[in-house]
């Protein structure tokens, strides 16, 4: 089976230019000029944009926490991811008593439901001898990024010392190490300050962990990463002084990279303040307009490499149901947390918002370039995390996820177009310029405007060679 897409113009992390693509199979096979191939069906791609499909190296589906579970899980964040052009998606798996190998399959199984193309991180939150010994495993498995946290105390946290122990060994196999960057310490200390003093609204979920906190871890794990010379990926960057600190770290020849993520662009402790202040929980909290500004000044001078999103979205009330795919479900969510910020899930919903929110408000807004949305969100996580150039391009070779943009297609945004399975969307009623039009997964037409084509299970593990150093 081949198509062929005539007369558009594709945009790659480096050019933008006027061809067509032809596909067959599951991989594009030519790129040029006045291409013909008369078994091919032919879509006109005349006025609209091609990017490669959007890979986001930072998702949470069918999370246990607090009690309840991420709303969304690998079938349905993976539709929603697709419907706003991302084609690969990456999830951490928990690392369960029972070892790195039982930890995987448990995901595994979680995910013969998938969607769209994935794979996997490994959380390191327990680390003893026997722990370093099997880290190399995961590389046969295909994993090649472990995670650690610099908070969480007594329950993701590992100390400093077996986090440098840990980028040793992830150097030695070809790994890379990513970092979840607050002082624990310090969350530890405020948080139960905060609930003597009666203080339990949203608002006192960002005002317990201090953005002074994340500066800080993220020039240690820089220090770190230069001390074992590995190198390490700051994940979720929320904070202005963060951009400033991976700056001067790789002014310095230190091997450290960031993402940051679109709730960092856009939302600050204002909107935690508001009396739906529940749904903008995440952690790390949003911070002030100064964040946002330093942030987005990041991602156009080439601070930062990565806009992922860590969706992990919740119910705002789970006490209602929705109605998905025709039926109608309730999750537990934010309302566990009424009368206690501590008790709110953290994680909000965003893999599908990402691409059409940064192309209308980075993209023509002229904070960043096309080309560098294609490579913050697409060709720059491929390179990271070892998937390029089968994922993040469009070359000859290349795994066929392609997206065809109406860059023109005016859009209110919400809930109602956004495909989460949740009750809220960030960015409701925002105007969006520009969306995704056709989506195709390795060759095969996944979402044709507003039909979806996709079906559980059409996804496929990615194993990950080693990643680029960008």
């Amino acid at each position: 089976m081949a198509t062929l897409i005539k007369n558009g113009t594709l945009i790659t992390a480096s050019e933008t230019f006027e061809a067509d693509i032809l596909i067959e199979g599951e991989t594009i096979s030519l790129i040029g000029k006045n291409l013909q191939n008369p078994n091919a069906d032919v879509i006109n791609a005349s006025g609209k944009f091609i990017t490669p499909g959007g890979v986001d190296p930072h998702t949470h589906f069918d999370l246990p926490m607090f009690g309840t579970v991420s709303s969304d899980d690998h079938y349905t964040g993976h539709k929603a991811a697709a419907f706003g052009g991302t084609t690969t998606v990456m999830d951490f798996v928990v690392h369960e008593p029972q070892g790195f190998k039982h930890s995987v399959e448990l995901w595994m199984e979680k995910a013969t439901k998938a969607a769209i193309d994935f794979s996997f991180h490994m959380n390191l939150t327990k680390f003893d001898e026997g722990i370093a010994k099997e880290i190399p495993t995961l590389v046969d498995m295909g994993i090649t990024a472990l995670k650690v946290f610099t908070a969480y105390n007594g329950r993701l946290r590992i100390d400093d010392g077996s986090i440098f122990r840990a980028l040793r060994i992830a150097k030695d196999n070809g790994m890379l190490m990513m970092a979840h960057c607050e002082n624990g310490d310090v969350i530890e200390t405020l948080i139960p300050e905060a609930l003597a003093a009666g203080h339990t609204s949203p608002e006192w979920h960002a005002r317990t962990r201090p953005a002074w906190g994340a500066v800080e871890a993220t020039l240690r794990l820089a220090a770190m990463a230069e001390q074992a010379d590995a190198p390490v990926y700051i994940v979720h960057m929320n904070a202005g002084g963060e951009a400033d600190m991976l700056k001067y770290a790789r002014e310095r020849g230190v091997k450290v990279m960031g993402e940051t993520c679109p709730q960092y662009l856009f939302f600050t402790i204002d909107h935690l303040r508001r009396p739906d202040g529940a749904k903008w929980i995440c952690s790390p909290p949003m911070r002030t307009e100064t964040d946002n500004a330093r942030l987005w000044e990041g991602l156009h001078d080439g601070t930062l490499q990565v806009v992922g999103t860590d969706h992990c979205p919740f119910f705002f009330d789970g006490t209602k149901s929705i109605i998905y795919e025709g039926k109608e479900i309730a999750i537990a969510g934010k309302e566990l947390g009424r009368d206690d910020f501590t008790k709110i899930p953290n994680g909000l919903p965003a893999v599908g918002d990402r691409l059409p929110i940064l192309w209308t408000y980075g993209v023509r807004a002229r904070r960043i370039t096309a080309n560098q949305f294609v490579a913050l969100t697409s060709t720059n996580p491929a390179k990271i995390f070892g998937l390029y150039p089968r994922k993040g391009a469009l070359v000859p070779g290349a795994d066929a996820d392609i997206v065809i943009w109406d860059a023109e297609k005016k859009v209110k945004y919400g809930v109602a177009c956004s495909q989460h399975r949740t009750d809220y969307n960030l960015f409701e009623g925002w105007e969006v310029v520009g969306m995704p039009e056709k989506v195709f997964l390795r060759g095969k037409l996944i979402v044709d405007e507003n039909e979806w084509r996709g079906a559980a299970g059409q996804g496929q593990f990615l194993k990950r060679d080693a990643g680029q150093v960008l």
